[in-house]
């Protein structure tokens, strides 16, 4: 996630009477990430909703609201049933993950003690910040659904506390219904935020009353912050052998946009660039040929990469073009940028945020 708006089609924690009506709208509006409650419509219905946010190209998302351990459990069968992208909340991650390890959903707990209906985040912020660390060493468990603004207390020192604490992605939820809190969100660190309840309300300054124009509204405000993130960006860096010069020359001129994010390659590319650059952070794959280019793609399909760099050369046949092909394609299925020259690439790194570790 690249700090992302995630649009919850819900009023009240309930899923509201009109979501396939509003989603129309909210898919006019151009927002591509989409969420619900398993209460207020039956299943079929919410079935239907997260089909037609796929048939989109978003990604649905399905938050958790129960408090007793049968009713948690029962929403985790009904996300797998419904066959969201992802599910989020819930407290019982152990007896989640055991239903949801064998299924490509991916799963962001609540960290922290969460009481009462509206959900309230209780306790301190380094007991938070503890619970969240246990939950991110979880396996099964892919990211964290942090209640920030239902919490009393320092806020946005919570959200940066919590986000320094795993290497995760953290969504913020919870009552955001201001830019200044979606911008507290990005400083923090946060890899996205939930708007429900403010959003049909309308809270957000927008150009008519519409639902389409609060969407769009939001959405600008999304762009402003996401230029004050602090989250790293995860990016895919490859290149044929004929241009690996290429992404060397590449990498050294925009190291420093590059400083603090991290970098995932093939074999070969991820050496090279060490070499290149030992400060930056690389994570090395498979050589292309043994399978790095089958694991980027699964890293793809999975939403773990905000962008990839492949350098290929259109001039020469390869072994790999099925492979790039592949990506390619799983790029535009998943909305994931690709980057194939160095001119498309430059875009990529002036659009990086500085990280925290490059502000010191």
């Amino acid at each position: 996630m690249a700090f992302d708006f995630i649009l919850m089609l819900t009023e009240n924690d309930r899923t509201i009477p009109d979501a396939r009506a509003r989603l129309d709208q909210a898919l006019d509006g151009g927002v591509r990430h989409i969420g619900f409650k398993d209460v207020g419509l039956p299943l079929a219905e919410l079935k239907g909703l997260a089909e037609a946010i796929r048939a989109a190209g978003g990604r649905s998302y399905l938050e958790v609201v129960s408090l007793d351990e049968e009713s948690e459990l029962a929403s985790a069968r009904a996300a797998i049933e419904i066959d969201v992208d992802c599910l989020l909340g819930g407290t019982r991650a152990e007896a989640v993950t055991a239903l949801t390890r064998h299924h490509p959903l991916r799963y962001f707990p609540f960290p922290g003690r969460i009481t009462g209906h509206p959900s309230v985040l209780e306790g301190p912020a380094a007991e938070i910040a503890r619970t969240a660390r246990q939950l991110a060493d979880l396996e099964h468990v892919h990211g964290l659904d942090l209640l920030a603004y239902r919490f009393q207390g320092d806020v946005p020192a919570l959200m940066a506390q919590v986000c320094a604490a795993v290497a995760k992605p953290v969504i913020m939820a919870g009552s955001i219904d201001s830019e200044a809190r979606v911008q507290d969100a990005a400083r923090a660190g946060a890899a996205g935020f939930t708007v429900g309840t403010a959003a049909l309300a309308g809270a957000f300054p927008a150009e008519s009353r519409d639902f389409t124009a609060q969407v769009r509204a939001i959405l600008a405000i999304t762009e402003r912050a996401r230029s004050q993130s602090t989250a790293p960006r995860r990016l895919a860096l490859v290149a044929h052998d004929s241009r690996k010069s290429h992404l060397r020359a590449w990498i050294s001129r925009h190291e420093n946009a590059l400083e603090g994010h991290r970098l995932i390659c093939t074999g070969g590319t991820g050496r090279m660039i060490l070499e290149t650059s030992p400060t930056l952070t690389v994570h090395r794959l498979q050589r292309g040929g043994r399978g790095g280019d089958q694991q980027l793609g699964a890293l793809i399909a999975t939403g773990e990469l905000d962008a990839v760099v492949f350098f290929s050369d259109p001039t020469e046949p390869h072994g790999g073009d099925v492979d790039l092909q592949a990506l390619t394609r799983l790029a535009i299925l998943h909305d994931t940028p690709i980057a194939l020259s160095p001119s498309a690439a430059d875009m990529i790194a002036a659009a990086l945020p500085v990280s925290q570790s490059s502000r010191g």
